[in-house]
């Protein structure tokens, strides 16, 4: 059962990842990948905030997996990240690749940690 939970919940991770990524790149221009670094840093946030939730607050091991692994593991991106990055690079743009590569990467541990810290509240 639990893994009929974690597959729904990874489906509309996805589409949320989808729809996220769709209202940003129609409102952003230019080539840096906004939308995947909004959906990744808001998916780092929630991550953070389940595993806070879980580690101090009693939240269920069933709950946990189910919102971590599936509807965060569904929402974010690691290989649209990366590939976004390469991409980037590779059309001369460096400054954006690294601050994709980088920035999304530090910024990411950051709101993750940040997640963490809202949950002891």
């Amino acid at each position: 059962m639990v893994t009929l939970l974690v597959t729904l919940a990874a489906g509309l991770g996805a589409v949320a990842r989808y729809v996220v990524d769709q209202v940003i790149e129609h409102r952003t221009r230019g080539r840096f990948p906004f939308g995947t670094v909004v959906v990744n840093l808001s998916g780092s946030l929630l991550l953070g905030l389940i595993t806070g939730l879980s580690l101090h607050h009693g939240l269920a091991d069933r709950t946990t997996v189910i919102l971590g692994v599936g509807f965060a593991g569904g929402y974010t991106t690691f290989s649209t990240w990366a590939w976004e990055s390469l991409v980037l690079g590779g059309v001369g743009a460096w400054r954006d690749a690294a601050l994709n590569a980088i920035g999304s990467f530090a910024a990411g541990l950051a709101i993750a940690a940040l997640g963490l810290a809202l949950a002891l509240l």
